[in-house]
């Protein structure tokens, strides 16, 4: 027993060394300390001879040093050992570092002579020309193996390695074959065609692909690539056109409505009204489904509240007490219960009546997280009367109940909104930067920009002052009492010009006259932040916006200048992908 025992610790103990030598080794090797990590790895290599990390890293560590004599013994025994074909590239990739061309081409060619052997050495060859970065290798090797064994399928690996060369046509070609080959791999093909679409500098890859998707639905009538084609135009944000292929495929295969419900929510999201509004009156013309009715009544009625003015309140009013008696008051038609009464609170503030609506919906036999939303929706109108305590309540026991669930952060995101307007700067801190590692990005975002606002404010002024005064400002605007939020705004710009609170102020400021579409006050006020404040964490909002702005004009020149110079200064901004394309529009690049 005791000898056994005492196997086990030499055994511990001789793994543990090699554990930290091989740690050592890789330290050496990542800080560019060859001399030493070639000790290192030669030691290791003579401990296991059989390991393959060892024996590269030895090979890479001669190659670093130049001593390609010993690296090539060093492969070259390897490969009398094993017969590999992948030692064979090793070969030539030597006598290539060492620029002799026609020796490496040799061993290259014996390599893809290997396959032509046995096809099955074409995973390990045509990785190990991928990994020396011999790209067309690469591609020949697979495309030989495919040759002879047709069975093989390497589309996805190949439109990789064209996509390194820059090929983006034999890339897309390749992808799109193995898309409609193996569905199951969409997902991973489109996520890797959304990151060219995003990075690349031109519009010339985003042409390409539309070119060949609309080359298959000429070609085949496959609804397949109508929905491909569909997924496209939602990456360009293009809403209307994505739909028109939607339309296409339930004209042919009307059973679902999903994709298009889908997309209405989509455009809604990215506020394009016009869009969303055709799709929700398409949906509404199509389906019997009272589910879908319903969803589409309160979608097109929160988009007439989103742009109305006073003066159509009574209508939409009519109407969403027409739909309510259409549908019935039931746990289906909650969402139009919610809606009225959250209108009757912030639009038509009958706070009473939409307390009255919510308290007896959960009375109704809801799920757990429709009675969350009701609560959440309680609360908000319990804020909006300055019943802070009371909104905290109930926020509080949606944050419990939901845990780390998207609504039980957004309902711990509430809870730091109402401390920070009821001036409780130090619990919304704490709250907030709990909610900066959200697992939903928007929250997260939300959470991050408010836990700056007060950290800043409140190292630059102890006091607190301008920060409860803007606070107060925030909240009036959460009321919508936009005009009096103005004023309180402008205030705070007369009372603090200079302090930390300037670039916000005006941010808000800038913000408010948009929407009263006083574009040229609200120009002004981006400018302030661009010209005045240019290292301030606001600055490429304000970039962006009045660029947005200027384009509306007309002032073609100047929101060019704009969405340019986000382009080269902050390649970190959130808009950089939209001034991009904003940007080549406006330069003239060809359409999309």
């Amino acid at each position: 027993m005791m000898k056994r025992l005492l196997f086990l610790l030499f055994t511990c103990i001789g793994m543990l060394a090699a554990a930290q030598n091989e740690q050592l080794a890789q330290n050496y090797f990542d800080r560019g300390e060859f001399e030493k990590a070639l000790v290192s790895y030669e030691e290791l290599l003579k401990s296991q001879p059989h390991n393959f990390n060892f024996f590269q890293r030895t090979v890479e560590c001669y190659q670093q040093l130049q001593q390609f004599d010993k690296s090539e013994k060093l492969i070259q025994n390897r490969l009398d050992q094993y017969k590999q074909g992948s030692y064979l590239v090793e070969l030539g990739y030597n006598f290539q570092l060492q620029k002799e061309t026609d020796k490496a081409k040799k061993y290259y060619e014996q390599a893809l002579d290997k396959i032509r052997k046995n096809h099955n050495e074409v995973y390990q060859i045509a990785y190990g020309f991928d990994k020396k970065g011999l790209t067309d290798y690469a591609i020949q090797a697979y495309e030989l193996a495919v040759s002879i064994e047709p069975k093989y399928n390497f589309n996805y690996q190949m439109a990789l390695l064209y996509g390194q060369k820059g090929d983006m046509d034999n890339m897309i070609e390749k992808f799109l074959t193995e898309s409609y080959n193996n569905p199951q791999s969409l997902v991973m093909i489109q996520n890797q065609l959304s990151r060219f679409m995003s990075e690349d500098a031109s519009v010339t890859f985003n042409d390409a692909l539309r070119k060949a998707l609309l080359g298959r639905i000429q070609k085949t009538q496959d609804l397949f690539w109508n929905d491909y084609l569909s997924w496209y135009y939602v990456q360009q944000k293009e809403y209307g056109k994505a739909f028109i292929q939607q339309k296409a495929i339930y004209k042919r295969s009307p059973e679902s409505f999903s994709n298009i419900v889908n997309l209405a929510q989509l455009a809604m999201s990215e506020n394009d009204e016009e869009a969303a509004t055709e799709i929700l009156n398409f949906i509404l013309e199509n389906t019997r489904d009272l589910d879908l009715q319903i969803k589409a009544h309160t979608y097109l009625i929160e988009l007439q509240i989103k742009k109305a003015q006073p003066a159509a309140y009574p209508a939409i009013a009519a109407e969403l007490d027409t739909r309510i008696k259409q549908f019935g008051v039931s746990p289906y038609s909650l969402s139009l219960l919610q809606l009225k009464a959250k209108f009757s609170a912030f639009q038509q503030k009958d706070t009473e009546t939409a307390k009255i609506i919510l308290k007896n919906a959960l009375e109704m036999p809801l799920k757990r997280e429709e009675i969350a939303e009701v609560k959440m929706d309680l609360a908000a109108i319990l804020l909006l009367e300055e019943k802070f305590n009371q909104a905290l309540i109930y926020f509080a026991q949606v944050e419990n109940e939901g845990g780390n669930n998207p609504l039980g952060q957004e309902a711990s995101l509430r809870v730091a909104k109402t401390s920070y307007y009821k001036g409780d700067f130090k619990w919304a801190e704490h709250q907030l930067g709990v909610l900066k590692s959200a697992s939903t990005q928007l929250i997260a975002n939300d959470a991050m920009d408010l836990y700056l606002l007060i950290s800043d404010n409140t190292v630059a002024d102890s006091t607190q002052t301008a920060l409860k005064k803007f606070a107060r400002a925030d909240y009036l605007l959460y009321q919508n009492k936009k005009a009096e939020a103005l004023q309180a705004f402008q205030t705070i710009l007369k009372e603090h010009k200079g302090q930390e609170i300037e670039p916000v102020t005006l941010l808000r400021i800038g913000k408010l006259w948009e929407e009263q579409n006083n574009f040229p006050e609200a120009i002004a006020s981006y400018r302030q932040i661009i010209d005045q404040h240019k290292e301030c964490i606001y600055v490429d909002e304000a970039t962006y916006f009045a660029a947005e702005l200027y384009q509306k004009t007309g002032e073609v020149d100047k929101a060019k200048a704009l969405y340019e110079d986000i382009i080269l200064h902050r390649e970190d901004s959130i808009f950089y992908v939209d001034a991009q394309k904003k940007f080549r529009r406006l330069r003239g690049d060809k359409e999309l």
